[in-house]
């Protein structure tokens, strides 16, 4: 049967079932979101779709709460909130909705349910402090998602809805950026694993494009690999590869007297007629022409492997 309502609770909002919306309701267009807590209008049909409110978790009714005793609970026993369980049984159509090539959906599935659900699913049950985010937990997504909510003293009686309903595409679209960003590093792996193969034991992997590459360097244990060229715009650009998504920190540094130089004080400096900018924090250089970057990226390495720290 068609589903023709997808009902949630009224009042105040929370990511969780703000989240689950945004999936639904690109499934099921046609749909009529309600949000209340009228009992006849919660009860299970075979046209409804009802999450976060329930007090049940029935997949085969189509009801998806997590507030019961005891709530739900995933295979490791960490526990779902709403955004989880429509997500474990809607997000694989949801991806093929966003035009996710078959082969891609079960790992970029799998990637954004441990990536993106599960911390709103944990949040979401107090089962992690919002605290862990630091000083930068008012810029959690929950938080940015809660803070539009109606202010205490706006007396409208549809100040709630109003403000989810406002707050409906703005979730939509941190959503569907992290699917495209998924399916586009998908998409760039078997690129980067070809550039891997073509540079063989050389420190410097040439692509021919800005893309992602970090996950295709760890597949392939690219660790010899220290810096990436790639064309950008008119340039050629030349950086250094983190040690990690979580750090700074490079595999190799660009040259200390390259640092902060532009123009003819860098190509002075670095003996490299092109050279147009190296940024003080040495992870990014730029040049004018693919010949005058990969003389660049052949000095940094040679400077490497002079002091192994990456340092001169």
């Amino acid at each position: 049967m068609t589903i023709t309502q997808l009902v949630t609770h009224s009042g105040g909002f929370h990511a969780d079932e703000l989240l689950s919306s945004v999936v639904l309701t690109r499934l099921f267009p046609n749909a009529k979101l309600l949000r209340t807590r009228d009992r006849g209008l919660i009860t299970p049909a075979a046209d409804k779709i009802i999450y976060d409110v329930g007090g049940s978790y029935d997949a085969e009714a189509q009801i998806f709460d997590h507030h019961q005793r005891p709530g739900p609970l995933r295979e490791d026993d960490q526990p779902f909130s709403s955004f989880g369980l429509i997500w474990s049984h809607y997000g694989r159509a949801y991806l093929a909705a966003m035009d996710v090539p078959a082969e891609d959906i079960e790992a970029i599935h799998l990637k954004f349910d441990t990536k993106f659900v599960l911390p709103i699913d944990l949040l979401d049950n107090g089962a992690m402090e919002p605290s862990v985010a630091g000083p930068l937990s008012i810029l959690t997504l929950p938080a940015l998602l809660g803070s539009l909510k109606p202010v205490f003293d706006d007396t409208s009686p549809t100040a709630d809805d109003d403000a989810f309903f406002e707050a409906l595409p703005i979730a939509r679209s941190f959503v569907e950026a992290q699917i495209k960003n998924l399916a586009a590093k998908a998409r760039a792996q078997s690129i980067v694993l070809d550039a891997i193969a073509k540079a063989g034991s050389s420190p410097i992997l040439e692509l021919p494009m800005g893309m992602p590459y970090r996950s295709a360097l760890d597949l392939a244990e690219a660790d010899h690999i220290l810096f990436v060229v790639n064309p950008r715009g008119d340039d050629w650009m030349l950086g250094g590869i983190k040690l990690s998504n979580d750090t700074f920190e490079q595999r190799a540094d660009l040259p200390a007297a390259w640092a902060g130089l532009t123009d003819a004080a860098l190509e002075e400096a670095s003996g490299v007629k092109g050279a147009k900018f190296c940024h003080n924090a040495r992870f990014i250089a730029v040049a004018d022409t693919r010949d005058a970057i990969l003389q660049m990226a052949e000095i940094a390495v040679s400077l490497v492997e002079t002091e192994p720290t990456g340092l001169s």
